[in-house]
């Protein structure tokens, strides 16, 4: 079994849309999928991608993905890398790419002089919870997410 992991190109758009599906019908998210391929192509792939995506293949075929993007850590002074959603097929899973697309996101912020690479794990998700810890991350137990979005987000955006 030959693992790869490459940088998404522009003719991947179709698999990564069905990837974001399949991620979504997992995590029982399919109602919040809301993106135009157009859109997506666009911060993905246009003058100024506000995303990457690297896609991983398991004997040649794409299993799963990892899409990410850099966040700033004032306090360390230095950029980060922070994985918005990461997904092995049912049927590669077990085979090692979940935590060859994370040792590729390690080795990139490494490169790229970053202080860290987080992201966010859904409470219920049992597994993937150990299967980070397992790999060393751990748990931000003392921060809450906030999300300002929808008609919330132009409320607040008005008053600017």
């Amino acid at each position: 079994m030959t693992i790869s992991i490459r940088p998404a190109a522009p003719a991947d758009l179709p698999l990564i849309a069905a990837l974001i599906r399949e991620l979504a019908v997992y995590e029982k998210l399919e109602a919040e999928v809301r993106f135009d391929e157009a859109i997506l192509a666009r911060h993905l792939f246009g003058p100024r991608p506000h995303a990457e995506v690297v896609v991983g293949e398991v004997d040649g075929h794409a299993q799963g993905f990892a899409l990410f993007f850099h966040n700033f850590s004032t306090f360390e002074g230095r950029p980060g890398i922070y994985l918005e959603d990461l997904y092995v097929r049912p049927e590669a899973r077990g085979a090692g790419l979940g935590k060859a697309l994370l040792a590729h996101l390690a080795a990139l912020a490494i490169a790229r002089d970053c202080a860290r690479l987080e992201w966010s794990v859904l409470d219920w998700n049992a597994p993937a919870i150990g299967f980070y810890k397992a790999l060393g991350a751990r748990p931000m137990d003392e921060w809450t997410v906030m999300r300002v979005d929808g008609d919330a987000l132009g409320a607040l955006g008005g008053q600017a």
